[in-house]
């Protein structure tokens, strides 16, 4: 039975549930109302799940999400900017029947074909508790989303919100100056933040400092650099740090530490992840998720990723992480954005390749980069080629697309 809608209902009717910019705002009282007539639509025409495509600003998205809950339909999420063959593959999954599942994600697709992941309410709502017991939780949060809603960073926020009884923000699309306002204007009251590592440091680059109600910038989407996190420091933006994926609701570990029910180790450098967030039907035979990310403990034994295991580059006999060296691109002052990747080499079998965004007005030289890494890192994994572009390629939810470099 999905109830949180109802008892955020019964706590606070009037309370704002979406603030959606650009879009109609929508208490929980209208919300609901809103959702039980999706529902009875929905219920209609869908057979055990109903596909909900991402228009405008959100609401129209809410509340037909919030509908298939109501009529025990997993909801899949699609986000219409996606290629016509992903769109078929998430309208068509033939993965029926869908046992007590709340919503059918699809992985990212970076490495590999997308894959359906159904999460249940048991799975969302495990979530919600662990990431509140790590951020704190405050009765008047209002959470800004710029993540597409269709990807499961949005999505996350959005459930998570409706069991709180807390706002969130909506924002169609993160563009720099509108997020780089809500942030810093006392009055939108933003006290939390998703972003990828791009968004941050652009927002950073814009001039984001000491936002005056924000309690945490929650980081994630892959590996982040470090001097990403000393600059937000400087610049007095809370960051949580935070690893996560589709396979378990978003939110997996923050502050490298797991969220509070959930079980992490490493094999063979690899991380495995279990717990009452993770999907069930992406389970290994031994109950663990096999992530194919690569990670290690600091001192402290707290979790850092390093990279994805398929992404490693073998040259030479020696193996690369592209992360790292990405991180120590970053670090150049003319850097704002770079993408590490292999090229095939009749001597070394693959050679570390990459490709460098400038930041405005600045210029650099591959053989000064090259210096740059090489002062820092092995030599191996100094990159040999280094090209220049005007962006690197990367999906709807900041992730950067590793094969199309190649």
């Amino acid at each position: 039975m999905y109830d949180w809608l109802q008892r955020a209902v019964l706590r606070a009717p009037d309370a704002v549930a979406l603030d959606a910019v650009g879009d109609r705002s929508l208490t929980y009282r209208e919300l609901r109302e809103a959702a039980s007539t999706a529902a009875d639509r929905l219920r209609a025409r869908a057979a055990g799940r109903a596909v909900i495509e991402l228009r405008g600003a959100g609401a129209a998205f809410a509340a037909d999400l919030h509908g298939a809950l109501l009529a025990g339909l997993a909801a899949v999420p699609i986000d219409p900017r996606l290629r016509p063959e992903e769109l078929a593959l998430r309208r068509l999954d033939g993965s029926l029947p869908y046992p007590d599942v709340a919503t059918v994600m699809f992985t990212s697709g970076t490495t590999s074909t997308p894959k359906p992941v159904h999460l249940t309410l048991a799975n969302w709502e495990a979530n919600a508790i662990g990431s509140a017991l790590a951020l704190g939780l405050d009765r008047n949060e209002r959470w800004l989303c710029v993540m597409p809603l269709a990807h499961v960073g949005g999505l996350s926020i959005l459930l998570r919100s409706t069991l709180y009884g807390t706002t969130v923000i909506l924002h169609e699309r993160f563009d720099t100056d509108a997020v780089l306002g809500e942030l810093m204007n006392p009055t939108r009251s933003v006290t939390l933040v998703s972003l990828v590592p791009t968004m941050l440091a652009r927002l950073l680059d814009a001039g984001l400092e000491r936002p005056p109600t924000l309690r945490w910038a929650l980081l994630g989407g892959g590996p982040i650099p470090a001097p990403l996190l000393d600059r937000a420091r400087r610049a007095g933006v809370p960051v949580a740090p935070s690893y996560g994926m589709t396979e378990g609701c978003s939110q997996i570990a923050t502050f490298g530490v797991p969220l509070h029910g959930v079980e992490l180790r490493l094999e063979d450098g690899e991380v495995l992840v279990r717990g009452p967030n993770v999907a069930a039907n992406t389970l290994g035979a031994d109950g663990w998720l096999r992530t194919g990310d690569l990670g290690a403990l600091d001192e402290a034994g707290r979790l850092q990723i390093v990279g994805r295991r398929s992404d490693t580059i073998v040259s030479g006999g020696e193996n690369v992480a592209p992360a790292e060296v990405e991180a120590v691109l970053l670090e150049h002052p003319a850097i704002l954005d770079a993408g590490v990747f292999p090229r095939s080499d009749p001597d070394w079998g693959e050679r570390v390749s990459a490709v460098v965004v400038l930041r405005d007005g600045r210029s650099v030289t591959p053989a000064e980069l090259r210096a740059h890494v090489g002062a820092r890192l092995a030599g191996f994994k100094v990159p040999k080629d280094i090209e220049f572009a005007d962006a690197l390629p990367r999906t709807v939810s900041g992730k950067l697309l590793r094969r199309e470099l190649r």
